[in-house]
């Protein structure tokens, strides 16, 4: 975990404290805790939590705990990344649809699309539209906040967040040079 914090935070992927990484083991998920940042993270800035119910440490844990729950109940994800990657948060903002289509080879091969969904942080509406949009996706980008990216490996939730944020980029830069 701490290796892709830091690599996120290097990529100007998230801002030091925000963001979130958690992995599935077994029925339980380690997730980092509440304010600890990504290019800081050590074993006490971890926790280990039950998928199935929340419990008294939910409270000192990263404020998407929710969202994680709920993508690891609803889909096959082993690790999930939660970044607030520029270029993706605003596209989100500029599409008129459901969906972000990505302009470039490796995100239309890899992506086909990137869902857009809604709900303020933390809630059980956006656990459940982001849950939702990655059932068919391996990410999606929460409308003026972020992108939620899932995979077997962090390696591969990496992956996913660095194409999302590199398909929008690209995408942002073509509309407006076509202005």
């Amino acid at each position: 975990m701490a290796k892709f914090g830091k690599k996120l935070v290097k990529r100007d992927l998230v801002e030091s404290q925000f963001g979130n990484i958690s992995v599935r083991k077994g029925e339980k998920m380690l997730i980092t805790k509440r304010g600890i940042a990504l290019d800081e993270i050590y074993k006490e800035g971890v926790v280990e939590l039950d998928i199935e119910k929340s419990s008294y440490l939910d409270r000192i844990a990263s404020s998407e705990t929710i969202v994680h729950r709920t993508i690891y109940k609803n889909t096959p994800a082993f690790a999930i990344i939660h970044a607030h990657p520029v270029f993706a948060v605003i596209e989100s903002m500029l599409v008129d649809t459901k969906t972000i289509i990505p302009i470039n080879i490796e995100g239309e091969h890899f992506l086909h699309e990137i869902p857009v969904v809604k709900g303020a942080p933390g809630t059980a509406e956006l656990a459940d539209n982001t849950a939702q949009a990655l059932i068919g996706h391996k990410g999606a980008v929460i409308c003026g906040h972020g992108t939620f990216a899932i995979g077997k490996t962090l390696d591969e939730a990496y992956f996913v967040t660095a194409l999302v944020e590199q398909s929008c980029k690209l995408k942002y830069y073509f509309d407006m040079a076509k202005k």
